[in-house]
């Protein structure tokens, strides 16, 4: 039985590597799981004692500058955008750091995180359009208000935040 299972899926591997690159192309589109790439900034102070935190609608907790990538956009320009568009902040994409990890899986979402560090001086006026953000502020590192849950599972990785000291949450 598993001799006629592996003939016939090497038919089916000669045939698909046969078939033009468009249709190959639609073919594994079709059938693989597909993810959705969007990007982070982690903006601190130089000391690294304060953090740049978002509250968004509906305000349940505290978040990370962040959003979709958009076509023809890197990750390190839609981190830089979406920073000035959150908050004001205005950062050329080369001050936007990839941090260490810098892609965030998320396979149970199908989604994956591209993560950058920046450091600026926290006295510029933080400017929020108030439909997107309700409010963007510093805050302590060692004093952080109640965050999201997937921005605790993010900071996690980068020794930040209430789940920093549970490895279970970096296997998730």
């Amino acid at each position: 039985m598993t001799d006629m299972r592996g003939r016939v899926r090497a038919l089916a591997y000669r045939t698909f590597y046969r078939l033009p690159g468009r249709w190959k192309r639609r073919i594994v589109r079709t059938f693989q799981p597909t993810y959705t790439i969007g990007a982070v900034a982690i903006v601190r102070d130089p000391a690294l004692t304060q953090i740049l935190l978002l509250r968004q609608p509906p305000g349940a907790g505290w978040s990370l500058p962040a959003g979709l990538m958009d076509r023809g956009e890197t990750p390190a320009q839609t981190a830089a955008r979406e920073l000035h568009e959150e908050t004001g902040v205005k950062l050329p994409p080369e001050r936007m750091r990839p941090a260490a990890p810098n892609a965030i899986v998320h396979t149970r979402g199908q989604w994956v995180d591209m993560v950058f560090e920046a450091e600026i001086e926290p006295g510029d006026e933080l400017v929020v359009d108030h439909a997107e953000i309700l409010e963007a502020a510093w805050h302590r590192v060692d004093n952080l208000p109640p965050l999201t849950v997937s921005t605790s599972r993010l900071l996690a990785h980068y020794g930040i935040g209430p789940y920093k000291d549970y490895p279970e949450v970096l296997e998730a």
